[in-house]
C-alpha cells in the first residue's frame, strides 16, 4: 500500500521572530476529524489541505486499488483515472483544480512501474477540473507525475524524457526531469551540475519552485519516487539555487530535498547530516540559509513537509525503530501533535502532510483497529 512518510527576516532571524511569538501565545489544541475512506476501503492518505479546507489524496477500494479523492465538508469525492485502476491527487488549489497521477489501461512499453502501483501500466501527470481527468504532456517519455499546482493554474512535478538512464535499476529505464506545466505545455527545469534526474515537489503563487536532483534508484514506497536526491533546489526567476545541506553530501539517508515553499519564499524539507546516515528537517530562507529544525526528543530523524504563509511548519519525526509521529514546529521547537489533540481523538497521528493559512493540518493517523486514515486537525 502506498503511503508517504510519503508536501519550514529581518533584523533578526526568522526562528528568533517565531520564538518571540511562541513565548506570547501557547500552542493551540486541535480537534481531530477522521476523514475516512471510500466505501469498502481500509486505507487513505492525504497530501494537501487548501485554504478552503479541501483535502487532496487517495483512498483504497475493496480490491486494494488506489483512487484519487477530495474531501470537502464531510464528503469524499472520487476523481477517477485515465482508464487504469489507480490514481492519486497530490494537490488541490483554492478553485478545486486537483493535480496528481493516473494510470492508463496501456502497459508501459519498457515494463516500467513509474508510479509504483505494481501494475506496470503507463502513469501520466493529470489535472482534474470537475470534468474528468486531463492528462498533461511528458518530456518525450511515457510517464510523469504532477505533484503540486498553485492558484494561478501552474503545476509542477517530474516526467520522463526519451533518454535512457543506465544508472536506473530495473524496471526503471528512462531518465526523468523536473517539470512545470502552464497552459498545457511542459517546461523542463534544470538539475544541479551533472545530476541526471530530478523532481519538482512544490511551488508558490509567485512561480518559485522547489524540489531536488540526484541519481535514479529503486522506487521508494514511502517517498513515492525513484530519486536519491543529492541537492535540495529552488528554481526562481529563471535560475537554479542550490539550498545547501546540513552536512550530508550523497543523499544516501533520506536525501537533500525541498518539500514545500510558501508565498514568503520560506522553504522546508529534509537534509542528511554528516556521515549520511540520518536526516533532519530544515527551514531555509535567503537571509539565513538552511537551519536544522531537529527532531522530537529521543528520535533519530525528521522531515518538514509543508509551511503555510504565517510560517507554521509541519512534518514528522522518526524514532530508531522507524515509528513516526506527527510534528508541528513552533519557535523552532518540534512538538508532538498528539500532545495537542483532545483525549477523545479517533486517531493517533503519524504524520503531518499539509497545513493551510488558518493552521488546519492534514496527515496520516491510525485507528484503534490499526487502519491508516486521513485526518483533519482543526485549531481550537
Amino acid at each position: 500500500m502506498k503511503s508517504r512518510i510519503v508536501s519550514f527576516v529581518c533584523a533578526m532571524s526568522l526562528l528568533a521572530v517565531i520564538a518571540t511569538q511562541a513565548q506570547q501565545s501557547p500552542a493551540p489544541r486541535y480537534a481531530v476529524i477522521d476523514l475516512g475512506t471510500l466505501p469498502g476501503g481500509n486505507f487513505s492518505q492525504p497530501f494537501v489541505i487548501n485554504d478552503g479546507d479541501v483535502v487532496s489524496g487517495s483512498s483504497s477500494l475493496p480490491n486494494n486499488t488506489q483512487q484519487a479523492v477530495l474531501w470537502n465538508r464531510g464528503q469524499i469525492t472520487q476523481l477517477g483515472t485515465l482508464g487504469g485502476p489507480d490514481s492519486i491527487a497530490f494537490s488541490v488549489n483554492v478553485f478545486g483544480l486537483a493535480a496528481g497521477e493516473a494510470e492508463t489501461s496501456a502497459s508501459d512499453p519498457n515494463g516500467e512501474d513509474f508510479c509504483g502501483f505494481g501494475t506496470h501500466l503507463i502513469c501520466l501527470p493529470v489535472l482534474w477540473n470537475g470534468g474528468g481527468a486531463n492528462p498533461l504532456p511528458t518530456l518525450g517519455g511515457n510517464n510523469g507525475v504532477a505533484n503540486r499546482n498553485n492558484d494561478l493554474g501552474v503545476a509542477v512535478g517530474w516526467a520522463e524524457t526519451s533518454a535512457h538512464d543506465p544508472a536506473c535499476p530495473p524496471p526503471q529505464t528512462l531518465q526523468f526531469k523536473p517539470v512545470a506545466w502552464a497552459h498545457g505545455a511542459a517546461m523542463e527545469l534544470p538539475t544541479d551540475g551533472g545530476d541526471p534526474d530530478g523532481i519538482a515537489l512544490s511551488l508558490n503563487d509567485y512561480g518559485q519552485v522547489v524540489g531536488g536532483s540526484g541519481i535514479c534508484v529503486a522506487f521508494n514506497q514511502n517517498l513515492l519516487f525513484s530519486l536519491q536526491s543529492v541537492h535540495a533546489l529552488l528554481w526562481q526567476n529563471g535560475r537554479l539555487v542550490d539550498l545547501g545541506n546540513l552536512g550530508g553530501k550523497t543523499g544516501q539517508a533520506i536525501g537533500n530535498l525541498a518539500f514545500g515553499i510558501n508565498n514568503r519564499a520560506q522553504v522546508v524539507g529534509v537534509s542528511d547530516l554528516p556521515g549520511d546516515t540520518t536526516s533532519h528537517a530544515f527551514l531555509w530562507t535567503a537571509a539565513t540559509g538552511m537551519r536544522d529544525l531537529g527532531t522530537l526528543p529521543g528520535d533519530v530523524a525528521s522531515l518538514a513537509i509543508s509551511i503555510n504563509d504565517p510560517g507554521m511548519v509541519v512534518g514528522l519525526s522518526i524514532d530508531a525503530s522507524g515509528n513516526t509521529r506527527a510534528v508541528i514546529w513552533r519557535g523552532g521547537i518540534p512538538i508532538d501533535l498528539n500532545t495537542l489533540i483532545e483525549p477523545s481523538s479517533p486517531l493517533y497521528l503519524l504524520t503531518s502532510c499539509g497545513i493551510n493559512a488558518r493552521g488546519e493540518i492534514t496527515g496520516l493517523g491510525i485507528t484503534s483497529s490499526g487502519e491508516v486514515h486521513t485526518y483533519r486537525a482543526i485549531p481550537i
